[in-house]
């Protein structure tokens, strides 16, 4: 039987990830003209999303040497919350 305290940390880490996916996804489709950022509808899964994810994202980019527009930070993050997963996994099972 799966310990319920591990069942939440993994479902938490999972539905962020989904999250920040969700937020690269939508800031590509703003960039790239695929959908109307003056939609109010937009705007406002955008602004909470960005709001969900600049607290853990900013940190990142603030160590991160600049790429010329190309940002990893996302990817830094999931892979951090992966490890941060495997490791508590690891460590109490």
């Amino acid at each position: 039987m799966e310990n319920p305290f591990f069942w939440l940390v993994h479902t938490i880490i999972t539905l962020y990830i989904w999250i920040l996916i969700g937020a690269a996804v939508l800031s590509w489709l703003v960039a790239f003209n695929v959908v109307n950022p003056y939609n109010q509808v937009v705007r406002n899964i955008g602004e909470v999303l960005h709001r969900m994810t600049e607290p853990a994202l900013r940190p990142i980019r603030n160590v991160l040497p600049n790429l010329g527009g190309i940002d990893i930070s996302p990817v830094i993050l999931i892979l951090g919350l992966l490890f941060v997963e495997r490791l508590l996994f690891w460590l109490f099972t």
